[in-house]
């Protein structure tokens, strides 16, 4: 017998799961379901935003695009969040270019929309505002790791994170694409999986790493992993998943 595939649930995202079902309920009729392909960019810096996006299993980065064209990462997007709405507060400008690194589903609504439901369900509001303060602490975390971290303790904070928001071992990554969001060179990050596949941490595919052993790729991730995962408990329990 075939398999049936599960259609994307608004709950899948853990954000929409924590909501009371009150609260949830006022935003459904607005919400809809869409799929993200991998490299589709949503917004370009300083393009107008229009809608905040809930992702289920989808991950996005924010990466600021310099004038010669290269790229870093400033903060990235999965299940446990959203995005399309902090940056929207009062200019509705992206602060740069969103874009969806590994493919899958999201929940979307009408920016306006999104803002009317904070300001008449508090509830709502309350989540909102605890996940951003859960994002800054990352985003700042981050710009301190990236300062004083080797590469190979931040690639492994990176796919623990990717991990984290897809809720799979199995990660399509590119060494091109792991170089650009660690701001290194792509021989670097394949002298870098190449020893973490040595080790028997990862193993790598084409176009594809796997993670094999979590808890010693956890314990050569730098510090800032258990930092910013445990922001993100403290401020919203009720989403973040526990080990």
């Amino acid at each position: 017998m075939a398999q049936v595939q599960r259609l994307p649930r608004h709950q899948d995202n853990r954000l929409l799961a924590a909501l009371a079902k009150e609260d949830l309920a006022y935003l459904e009729p607005h919400l809809a379901v869409l799929e993200l392909q991998r490299g589709q960019i949503l917004y370009e810096p300083g393009g107008t935003v229009t809608h905040t996006y809930f992702p289920h299993d989808a991950m996005v980065s924010l990466v600021t695009v310099m004038r010669d064209g290269k790229a870093a990462e400033m903060a990235v997007f999965g299940r446990e969040g959203l995005f399309g709405l902090v940056s929207a507060f009062v200019s509705s400008q992206s602060f740069g270019r969103y874009i969806v690194q590994l493919s899958g589903s999201a929940s979307r609504i009408d920016l306006s929309r999104m803002q009317e439901a904070m300001a008449a369900r508090p509830a709502i509001q309350h989540l909102v505002v605890r996940y951003t303060e859960a994002l800054m602490a990352q985003t700042l975390q981050t710009v301190a790791c990236n300062a004083v971290h080797s590469v190979e303790a931040r690639c492994c904070r990176w796919l623990l994170m990717s991990q984290d928001r897809v809720g799979e071992a199995e990660l399509p990554l590119t060494h091109e694409f792991l170089a650009e969001m660690l701001g290194v060179q792509r021989s670097t990050v394949s002298e870098v999986t190449r020893t973490l596949q040595d080790k028997g941490l990862i193993q790598q595919g084409r176009g594809m790493i796997t993670v094999i052993d979590r808890p010693a790729l956890q314990k050569a991730a730098c510090e800032c992993y258990g930092i910013i995962r445990q922001r993100y408990q403290q401020l919203l329990p009720q989403t973040y998943e526990r080990d």
